[in-house]
């Protein structure tokens, strides 16, 4: 089945927001509140969200959205967290990137920066950041996975561990209400806590829409990360638990 226009929008707003409300819908396309209780459904019968009073979320899973449609979701909030990010890494110092498009910003917002040893696991960043000829780059070699360009598995961690970074720079594909970073890839989650074993100091970027998404591994918990840049302020019980662990928060709008 097809969609209609207006489907293909309310997928899109659902895409970026991580939610949609009816009434709120049926006042943006000038339609009844039904119309757009039938078009929920609809999106719901293909497997494209979730009903909740209300509206509907993104459907959760245990198999993540296409790389391209990550690519292009909030990229404009991914690039304000990407440039405060970047801004907290000083030239001459020695970085981990893992795989995802938060880090493919924060790597653009890297070409400038001088004597920079980058070590990834991500052929995007890798090809970014060739653009900079003051960063020696490291791939950690491994398992190519096609759909993202991440390479994964035991040489991968073997790779990692012959390194001490100052920095570590990771996404994730989603973050509870309890503040764990959650992954949908067993292979990936076992690279990224290697990662957090292997650096002096740890950055996460992710945009509010990994908010209201849910994953199956667990990678860590935010009282592991030294700072969380985001676009949106996260709930009060989280924002206390951050200051109670000692996590940075820093919203960037």
């Amino acid at each position: 089945m097809s969609l209609s226009f207006r489907q293909s929008d309310i997928l899109n707003i659902a895409r970026q927001d991580g939610r949609v409300m009816v009434d709120d819908l049926a006042a943006q396309f000038g339609v009844t509140v039904q119309t757009i209780r039938r078009d929920l459904s609809e999106l719901a019968d293909l497997g494209k969200l979730d009903r909740v009073h209300g509206g509907a979320v993104i459907r959760s899973g245990v198999s993540n959205i296409g790389y391209e449609d990550r690519r292009a979701l909030n990229d404009g909030a991914k690039a304000r967290i990407a440039t405060g990010c970047a801004q907290d890494i000083p030239d001459g110092a020695s970085v981990f990137m893992n795989i995802g498009t938060s880090t493919e910003a924060v790597a653009r917002q890297l070409v400038n920066h001088k004597n920079l040893m980058v070590v990834t696991n991500n052929m995007n960043v890798a090809n970014i950041l060739a653009e900079n000829t003051d960063c020696e780059i490291v791939v950690a070699g491994g398992v190519l996975r096609r759909s993202d360009g991440g390479l994964v598995g035991n040489l991968t961690v073997a790779t990692i561990r012959h390194f001490k970074f100052d920095y570590a720079v990771i996404g994730c594909s989603a973050l509870d209400a309890d503040g764990d970073l959650l992954d949908f890839d067993f292979q990936e989650v076992q690279v990224s806590q290697t990662i957090l074993a292997q650096t002096r100091r740890t950055f996460l970027v992710a945009d509010h829409s990994k908010f209201q998404r849910a994953a199956p591994a667990r990678i860590t918990s935010l009282a592991e990360i030294d700072t969380f840049y985001t676009d949106r302020p996260l709930t009060d019980r989280l924002s206390k638990r951050c200051q109670a662990w000692k996590t940075d928060l820093r919203v960037c709008q």
